[in-house]
């Protein structure tokens, strides 16, 4: 099962137990909506409570990535597996997005925030 919230350039997915196909497709359809009407966002996958993955939810997330390379600014991750640390490095080689691991959502969020905050420094003009 997992729990879906989108806010202003962000959209944060929680997974608890297994991560199913029907999930996946729940997750892609809500980032196709945002990528196609606010352009490129952040995603924070908080896997914590995630038990495991089916194998066709790893094959739609490949290709998901291949299709996706160039949507994402930053990416957080919340886990402690190292399974999920790996995941993230290599997936890290295949988009354009900063990808980071995290132990806490409180550090997540703030990196996120941080690159909010930076982003209407941009806009802005302001060094």
């Amino acid at each position: 099962m997992i729990v879906i919230d989108q806010k202003a350039g962000r959209v944060s997915v929680n997974v608890y137990g297994e991560f199913t196909l029907e999930d996946f497709q729940e997750f892609e359809e809500e980032v196709n909506y945002t990528i196609r009407f606010k352009g490129p966002v952040d995603l924070c996958f908080d896997l914590r409570e995630m038990s495991g993955m089916t194998l066709d939810v790893a094959w739609e997330d490949m290709r998901f990535t291949h299709e996706h390379a160039l949507d994402f600014r930053r990416i957080a991750v919340i886990s402690d597996s190292q399974l999920v640390s790996w995941s993230a490095w290599l997936t890290q080689n295949f988009v354009s997005a900063d990808i980071e691991v995290f132990d806490a959502p409180e550090a997540a969020i703030s990196w996120l925030d941080e690159s909010e905050s930076n982003d209407k420094l941009e806009l802005s003009g302001a060094s």
